[in-house]
């Protein structure tokens, strides 16, 4: 099912830890598995361990590290993830880093007001519709938790709401194990049955488990969903530094791999096979506010360490990048959006979601998503780095050219120049007279317009009639069959 290549387009890098550094992280998180292990309360959970050989006391397991090992043996080294038409989208693997949005906020800020207020579905299908537009953005999360619907059965309004206004690849939080058994099924609808979507899965699964090592109940039915369906997932708990996770960045990453390790052996001894990654986010509590501060330096420091460490398992990777604590955009959003989209581009961390967060994850924003999606331009092109042949060399161009020409009308320029040469869409490159003739616009008022000649003039590709009927059957049926189990008990 899961296929994947071996092409790289990654030359520029950085490296964070040492091989022995890594080593030690690694050792750490298999002890604290072993002699910490995770709560868990789920009765199969419980069977499925006694049965490898863990111990299991109450709602604590500890599992030695042979089971881990064997866990991570079948585990797919990487994916195939393909867009809603069944085309090739992203290969997770090696150090390819793909961008997404940012998703799960109660608040949007809105790109023309400037107010922030309560998501609503009309904003998560405006989210996609831009992000179905953006060049720099390779898949969809929903740009926020409506308000509108019932939250309890939200993703089965939110998931046709993203789906319906683009055909890029979607990742899904899911809020209960049903939610997510509908929102496959809709996925499956649209692939033309269950078969089509395994072999061309256009959907990950993003359940989180709760830092420092609980698994609830509710996370470890949708970690099964997935893996009984050999649907790739993303282990995606938050731990904050100094609050659900010790302080030093050492010790946030030594847990943050154990938990990863911990969801990876779970869905291993549900579903042998099933494609899993390793990673999580990061907080920084802010000692001042005792707030999570998204734009720290440590927050993409320890992101980027993790997914060394991931690689070194030769593992697909998850974290963030994209995201401010700012509440406007300003210079603060700026900066911060910036810094982390490259420090995670030049880590080769694999899937980089949120995108357009802003308020440290509480709004999402369209401006702070497409201003993001010109830094992850930016980012790609500078990663790729510089290309040496024969022909980039151009020894015989510089030769026929001589001193005293310019290479302006040379063919090898029209050759190249679209390739090698980045194109922004937003940065003021013009004259000051030019600009000054313009109206002296800002990178704000630049985003605003952008924003909004994307909403007025992007024509996503539609679904079909029958598709979105049978979504819209779905929706009304998820959303009743939900409530009813949650009124029952």
């Amino acid at each position: 099912m899961i296929q994947s290549s071996n092409i790289q387009t990654k030359s520029v890098g950085m490296k964070i830890f040492t091989d022995d550094q890594i080593w030690e992280i690694k050792q750490a998180a298999f002890d604290i598995i072993e002699r910490v292990g995770f709560k868990c309360r789920h009765k199969q959970v419980h069977k499925m361990m006694k049965q490898a050989g863990a111990w299991v006391k109450e709602d604590n397991i500890k599992i030695p590290r042979h089971i881990v090992k064997e866990c991570l043996v079948t585990t797919p080294t990487g994916w195939t993830i393909y867009d809603r038409n069944g085309r090739r989208a992203m290969e997770v693997e090696g150090e390819k880093s793909h961008y997404g949005t940012s998703t799960a906020s109660p608040f949007t800020r809105d790109a023309f007001t400037g107010e922030i207020r309560n998501t609503s579905i009309k904003d998560i299908e405006l989210g996609a519709k831009v992000a179905d537009f953006l060049d720099g953005i390779d898949f969809v999360m929903p740009m926020g938790t409506a308000q509108d619907v019932p939250g309890d059965a939200a993703e089965v309004h939110e998931f046709p709401a993203m789906v319906s206004n683009t055909t890029k690849p979607a990742v899904f939080i899911g809020y209960t194990a049903l939610g997510c058994e509908y929102v496959y099924e809709m996925a499956s609808v649209i692939a033309g049955g269950q078969d089509n979507l395994s072999q061309k899965p256009f959907i990950i699964a993003y359940p989180e488990a709760i830092a420092p090592l609980f698994f609830p109940d509710e996370v470890i039915e949708r970690i099964f969903v997935a893996a009984d369906r050999f649907m790739p997932q993303l282990p995606g708990s938050t731990v904050q530094a100094g609050a659900t996770g010790p302080v030093t960045l050492a010790g946030l990453i030594t847990q943050l791999t154990a938990e990863s390790l911990i969801h990876i052996t779970i869905a291993q001894l549900r579903k042998k096979g099933c494609p899993v990654a390793m990673s999580g986010n990061v907080g920084i509590l802010d000692m001042k506010t005792a707030l999570m501060a998204m734009g720290a330096p440590e927050n993409n420091l320890a992101l980027a360490a993790q997914a060394e460490v991931a690689q070194s398992f030769n593992l697909p990777t998850w974290g963030l990048a994209g995201a401010t604590d700012a509440k406007s955009l300003d210079a603060q959003a700026g900066i911060e959006s910036a810094f982390s989209i490259l420090s995670q581009g030049l880590s080769g961390l694999n899937l980089i979601h949120d995108v357009g967060y802003m308020a440290a994850g509480m709004a999402c924003s369209l401006e702070q998503l497409v201003m993001g999606n010109e830094v992850v331009g930016m980012t790609k092109r500078f990663v790729e780095g510089i290309k040496v042949t024969r022909e980039t060399l151009a020894r015989q161009i510089i030769e026929d050219v001589g001193p005293g020409g310019h290479f302006l009308v040379q063919q090898h320029t029209m050759d190249h120049f679209k390739k090698e040469l980045w194109t922004s869409n937003l940065m003021n490159r013009q004259t000051i007279d030019g600009w000054k003739a313009s109206g002296k616009p800002s990178m704000e008022d630049r985003v605003k317009e952008e924003v909004r000649r994307i909403k007025e003039n992007h024509k996503p590709e539609p679904l079909s009639d029958k598709v979105i009927s049978e979504l819209e059957r779905l929706k009304k049926e998820g959303e009743r069959e939900i409530l009813a189990k949650l009124k029952k008990g």
